[in-house]
């Protein structure tokens, strides 16, 4: 299946997201609008730029309190619409995320909801692109997702369909049957699916939303279960990542964005859409190795645990102690003083190596040049 990532996910300017995305292997992109204000390029630019990487842009994100508002409020939104819209097309977006309304101003009517959707939908329509109508956990009147689905089935319009977000859905209820109405919605009408997982816990939704998703595999939720259901609908596009996170906007892009699309090749694993190599369970734990620029004091630590120096490199610093079957490796080549001494490696014993390393490329894992020459 096609895989695609929200910028938001990333850290970074909007070039080092993108960059990021396509050489961990992603498909495609969210364009996140903050993101695109704080760039400097133009749409057309940017456009260029995910060309240039092999990157669609499957979505621009997100148009925020549109439906079940006063008229006159309406009006504006939708001259607000325009002008996205203008951007989109410049963009080469194809399809916008319309979050259910928070606004104070919004009312709970079913029927004026649609209605504004559907004028939003002719609208877009008119420049080419379709409008995916999702539901916020928190939304002031429409927050689960087969509520949305009812106001678009209303709505009745072929630019207008849903999008189905498993941090939106999980988040409110992990029970497995509250999922089975997803199989009510044709899979031509799912306009776009957005994936994240997150730990389980009792806090304000918002604030565990904004803050704690992570990845799929990674957290509490049955990210698996609701994908089958989603894919057994019929839907063709792709699996895409939404994650809000503070440790991932703080930490490097390019491995960030490499651990995202892993847990898409997993999550496919799962769902039997593909079969990398099977995993090779590990039969126990070799060595464990410590970097230090200083061994004295760890090998002080190390004999009055009772652990004896037993072997030495043959031609690089590092020593091997040894208590029964419990091996430390103290490796002194390359350490700053200023780093301390910290865990570099942990050696595991395998019943099939080559095997295990075909899973781990198969899993993005890099594969590191082990030459060696003179010097």
């Amino acid at each position: 299946m096609r895989t695609s990532i929200a910028t938001v996910s990333l850290s970074g300017s909007l070039t080092e997201k993108l960059t990021a995305a396509s050489r961990a292997g992603f498909d495609g992109v969210e364009i996140f609008e903050n993101d695109l204000l704080a760039s400097p390029l133009t749409p057309e630019e940017i456009r260029a730029r995910c060309a240039d990487l092999g990157l669609s842009i499957d979505l621009y994100q997100p148009m925020r309190d549109i439906e079940a508002v006063p008229a006159d409020e309406f009006t504006r939104n939708l001259r607000r619409a325009r002008h996205k819209f203008e951007l989109m097309r410049r963009l080469g977006a194809d399809t916008v995320l319309v979050c259910s309304s928070v606004h104070p101003l919004a009312v709970d009517d079913d029927a004026l909801a649609a209605y504004h959707l559907r004028q939003l939908a002719e609208l877009a329509q008119e420049f080419g692109i379709r409008v995916a109508y999702e539901a916020l956990a928190w939304g002031r009147h429409v927050s689960t997702y087969d509520h949305a689905w009812r106001i678009v089935e209303a709505a009745d319009h072929p630019a207008l369909g849903t999008c189905l977000d498993s941090f939106h859905i999980l988040s409110r209820s992990c029970d497995p049957k509250d999922l089975e109405g997803i199989a009510d919605i044709p899979g031509e009408k799912i306009f776009y699916l957005q994936l994240a997982d997150a730990p389980l816990l009792a806090m304000d939704v918002l604030q565990w939303s904004r803050h704690y998703r992570c990845f799929p595999g990674q957290g509490g939720f049955d990210v698996a279960g609701l994908v089958g259901h989603v894919l057994r609908t019929g839907y063709a596009g792709p699996l895409s990542l939404e994650v809000f996170n503070d440790v991932f906007r703080q930490a490097e892009a390019g491995p960030t964005a490499v651990d995202a699309h892993r847990s898409l090749l997993v999550l496919q694993e799962a769902l039997g859409v593909t079969t990398p190599p099977a995993p090779v369970v590990p039969t126990g734990v070799a060595f464990a190795e410590l970097v230090t620029a200083d061994a004295e004091p760890v090998s002080a630590l190390l004999g009055a645990l009772g652990f004896a120096r037993t072997a030495r490199h043959r031609s690089k610093p590092v020593d091997l102690w040894q208590q029964g079957e419990a091996r430390i490796l103290v490796n002194t080549s390359g350490a700053a003083r200023r780093d301390g001494t910290g865990l570099a490696a942990i050696g595991l014993e395998s019943p099939d190596p080559t095997g295990a390393a075909r899973r781990a490329e198969a899993l993005l894992a890099p594969v590191l040049p082990r030459r060696r020459a003179p010097e």
